[in-house]
């Protein structure tokens, strides 16, 4: 009987989860199955992953085999790296020490790498949060800006300095003009002064004798 490791689908629509399960390969997908492994969910970001890693290499070692996506899975968390350190324990090229000490160092420059992993993702939402906030402040404040630019009344158009200057000008010289045009006439139509007699050369006596 051929057995494989393989994902069994269960969920609502476009909510699917899976079920990491080991089945007969004759089964249906969703039908029966001999164990369940984990669970898939890929709904989530990062997807996550539940799975009994002793149970998966156990039935590695018993030669299930695994589907192209289980495979991944597997691979992604270090299944198919125990099983080949157990095969080496068997075979007797290294001790068990040795395979545990190197799983180990794998799985925490994997933990480091999932952190730095998950601290990029949360930068990243928090600079797009950041970039939508700023967007709508934007918006926001066209928006205030052409409502009270409509709101505001027409400003009077006050008239410029050199315009008033030229008006007050006008007028002075409205003003003084009628006053020279008076003065002018009354000095024309002042009367002539007499002429004072001229004096007479002729003595008193001369006038006596005549």
């Amino acid at each position: 009987m051929a057995v494989k490791i393989r994902l069994a689908r269960r969920g609502r629509k476009k909510k699917a989860i899976y079920d990491i399960v080991v089945a007969d390969a004759r089964a249906p997908r969703d039908g029966r199955f001999i164990e369940k492994l984990g669970i898939y969910n890929p709904g989530t970001n990062p997807a996550s992953i539940v799975l009994e890693s002793d149970k998966a290499v156990d039935w590695l070692l018993k030669g299930a085999q695994p589907t192209d996506t289980a495979r991944s899975i597997l691979q992604h968390e270090g299944v198919l790296l125990r099983k080949h350190l157990q095969v080496g324990v068997l075979k007797g090229a290294i001790t068990q020490e040795v395979a545990d000490s190197r799983f180990e160092e794998w799985k925490g420059s994997k933990t480091d790498r999932k952190t730095t992993a998950a601290d990029t993702l949360s930068q990243q939402k928090d600079a797009d949060k950041k970039a939508k906030l700023d967007a709508e402040r934007k918006v926001n404040e066209a928006r205030a800006e052409a409502i009270a630019k409509k709101n505001t009344p027409p400003a009077e158009e006050v008239p410029a300095v050199e315009e008033v200057t030229d008006e007050v000008a006008e007028v002075t010289e409205a003003t003084e003009a009628p006053e020279a045009t008076e003065v002018a006439e009354a000095t024309a139509e002042a009367p002539e002064a007499p002429e004072a007699p001229e004096a007479s050369s002729e003595t008193p006596a001369e006038k006596s004798a005549e």
